[in-house]
């Protein structure tokens, strides 16, 4: 697309041009009619001397004092040599003129004649080849018989005209910069109004509207109407974007949440199918060789009794722990916040777990005594402990140990629950906080993990807008959840 000037920059070079225009004429003017009109304005008042000095010819005056003064004071200021004398050469009365001038003009003097027509006076021009310089020269008999001599030089003219044209080179240049100047501001100026409106314009394309004209520059009428209507324009388009951006948020979480459901729905069916249908198996295995023994031994009846009990309270313990997540996810459980002490929390969890863990031949160690107060839902803490120490026995090393420690800051808590053992693959640390993820599945099902208990603690903290993570350490994995601490002196 073809770059467009501005209108600030279009004016300034239509005025600049329009300067430069005039001052160009007037300067061919000077240079080729200048000189001319000196020429003329010379002749003309050579001519008024003329008229002057015969005058007073035909008054008789020529000899009168008065008059030489006057006749003296003309010539000088008019830069004329002027000499009125007899056929004899005897001067009558001067300008300027050197007497010696006079007997070489008598011959020529003699030869002119009276003209009552001043239009027809013998006006020459002579140069004077030693000089080299051209004068005007009027050489005429006056009514009274006397003659009147009157030259002036060219070179004065023509040094007058040079000043006057390198003078009016640099008033020119002057002129050139100035208007330019002059034309810049002034487009400026005029223009201002109009870039106000393209920027306002130009906001309004990116759906800015606080933008708005105001008319600092007491505008003309059209422009000032122009940035009204702009104003009003921004101010309907502004309503109508809202409405729509509510309306398309509005339908964006329609959708959003539709999908949603909808993902939740699949993924829920697929992942309860998946989990269910081993235990499911298992009792219809079980049951079917119940009944196939049924006569047999007391021992093989309670074997097989003992086993579809134990998978009827997996699914039992998975269904309540999906009911328990939904709630947390759907916003439906509310957080029952208290203050309360930490340590008795972890101290209870521990204990309960000690069966647990011998079972699988793992030690607990927790060596804090001190009361340590937090706030947050305690039945829910609770329930994050619970899931971080069952983890923590289940992937246990056989032998291993597992410590529970508290990492003080000065607003907040730190607990970590680390179990020796295998680190969790890199590939899987982002997974394991999703419903139904299972790093070692076989071994999961060994004690009966659903996959389900680290999504609840993280539901959980998300509540409460506290952190949680996960760290690999050589020898082993740390879980940890923060909590907010309350000091000492505030309890």
């Amino acid at each position: 697309m073809k770059k467009k000037k501005t209108l600030s920059t279009q004016l300034t070079f239509v005025i600049s041009f329009i300067v430069l225009l005039i001052v160009g004429v007037f300067w061919m003017a000077n240079n080729t009619l200048l000189e001319k009109y000196y020429v003329y304005n010379k002749e003309k008042e050579m001519l008024a001397v003329y008229k002057m000095v015969d005058l007073a010819a035909k008054n008789d005056k020529l000899s009168d004092d008065t008059f030489a003064v006057a006749f003296e004071k003309k010539c000088v200021g008019a830069n004329i040599d002027a000499v009125v004398f007899n056929k004899y050469g005897k001067v009558i009365i001067e300008g300027t003129t050197d007497n010696q001038e006079i007997f070489q003009l008598l011959l020529e003097a003699s030869m002119s004649s009276y003209s009552a027509d001043y239009n027809n006076l013998n006006m020459t021009r002579q140069k004077d080849k030693r000089l080299g310089t051209e004068y005007i020269i009027i050489n005429n008999r006056l009514i009274d018989g006397n003659f009147v001599y009157m030259k002036t030089p060219l070179e004065s003219i023509k040094e007058s005209v040079s000043i006057s044209n390198r003078f009016f080179a640099i008033g020119t240049v002057a002129a050139i910069v100035v208007g330019v100047f002059m034309a810049y501001i002034v487009a400026r100026n005029m223009t201002r109004p109009i870039r106000n409106m393209t920027e306002l314009s130009t906001r309004m394309a990116k759906l800015d509207f606080d933008a708005k004209y105001i008319d600092t520059e007491n505008s003309a009428k059209e422009l000032y109407v122009l940035g009204e209507h702009m104003n009003e324009l921004s101010q309907t388009l502004e309503q109508t974007i809202t409405r729509l951006k509510v309306a398309n948020n509005e339908l964006q979480r329609d959708i959003k949440k539709k999908e949603e459901i909808d993902e939740m729905r699949k993924e829920f069916l697929s992942n309860v199918s998946h989990e269910l249908k081993t235990p499911l198996a298992l009792i219809s295995g079980y049951a079917e060789g119940l009944k196939e023994v049924v006569n047999d031994d007391e021992e093989s009846r309670n074997f097989y009794c003992d086993v579809i009990m134990d998978e009827t309270d997996k699914m039992n313990r998975m269904v309540m722990k999906l009911l328990s997540l939904n709630h947390l996810e759907d916003g439906s459980d509310v957080l029952e916040m208290t203050r309360f002490d930490l340590t008795p929390l972890v101290r209870g969890v521990i204990d309960s777990s000690k069966l647990l863990a011998q079972k699988n031949e793992a030690a607990i160690e927790f060596d804090r005594t001190d009361s340590v107060y937090v706030s947050g839902d305690i039945y829910k803490i609770e329930e994050v402990v619970t899931n971080y120490i069952s983890n923590a026995i289940n992937h246990c090393t056989r032998g291993g140990t597992i410590t529970v420690s508290y990492s003080m800051y000065s607003d907040r808590v730190r607990v970590s629950v680390f179990n020796t053992g295998e680190p969790i693959p890199d590939k899987d640390i982002e997974n394991i906080w999703n419903k139904f993820y299972k790093v070692d599945k076989a071994r999961t099902r060994e004690y009966g993990g659903s996959g389900i208990g680290l999504s609840i603690v993280k539901a959980i903290m998300e509540l409460h807008h506290r952190g949680y993570g996960v760290i690999n350490h050589k020898d082993g994995v740390e879980f940890w959840f923060e909590l907010e601490l309350f000091i000492a002196n505030n309890q």
